[in-house]
């Protein structure tokens, strides 16, 4: 578990060098694309905060998981389609990737359905990159009150920044437009630029390479 403390120690230096506390910020594990005999060496080490792009895929793995620990908490971090929200409302504990309204509104049913209050975090595609998911900045503050009038509890923001910009720039404007819509959580910053997100005021970072490794997408 050497990469996870690795990981955890630079969290602890990069928000101590700002005056934050290490207990500020909350790793995420992604674990897409590793099975789960690669997710148990971590819950055996007391972590229990991890991350998935994919529906189906976490339904494969962490149910069982689930079983042996079940105080995991799984978050959301890839795009949601909405025929798969009964699911995902069923699976995970936070939604990362609210960007838009009509799915909004399918969380907000589901979850009356189901009878879970899922934290949420509306994902802002900082770059405004037409391939990305996210709402545009501008848009940003309309879709966090829109949920809140479904009755989503909406937590906080989240970005992924262009892979070619500096990363730095789009934190702050992220923690920017987070003051602007009333909310704390800020879920930024990943493998290549976590300590940069902890220090512009991530409270989450959603880190999987330097944990886990290269992933094998050709295994997949």
């Amino acid at each position: 578990m050497d990469k996870l403390a690795q990981v955890k120690s630079e969290i602890a230096k990069s928000a101590e060098y700002c005056g934050r506390k290490a207990d500020d910020v909350t790793l995420v594990a992604v674990s897409k694309t590793h099975p789960a005999a690669e997710i148990l060496p971590l819950l055996r080490a007391g972590h229990r905060v991890f991350g998935e792009n994919r529906v189906q895929e976490a339904a494969e793995k962490f149910p069982a998981l689930r079983e042996q620990y079940p105080d995991l908490k799984l978050h959301l971090i890839g795009g949601l389609q909405t025929n798969k929200v009964k699911e995902a409302v069923a699976l995970f504990d936070v939604i990362e990737t609210v960007d838009r309204v009509e799915l909004a509104e399918k969380l907000a049913a589901e979850m009356e359905k189901q009878g879970r209050n899922l934290p949420c975090f509306v994902q802002v595609n900082t770059g405004e990159e037409p391939q990305k998911g996210g709402v545009v900045p501008r848009e940003t503050i309309s879709l966090v009150e829109k949920c809140r009038e479904l009755g989503l509890n909406v937590v906080g923001l989240m970005c992924i920044p262009p892979v070619d910009d500096e990363p730095s720039p789009h934190f702050a404007f992220l923690k920017k437009l987070a003051r602007q819509a009333g909310v704390r959580e800020l879920s930024m910053g990943m493998s290549g630029d976590y300590p940069l997100a902890v220090q512009q005021g991530a409270t989450f970072v959603r880190v999987g390479t330097a944990i886990f490794g290269a992933r094998d997408y050709f295994g997949k």
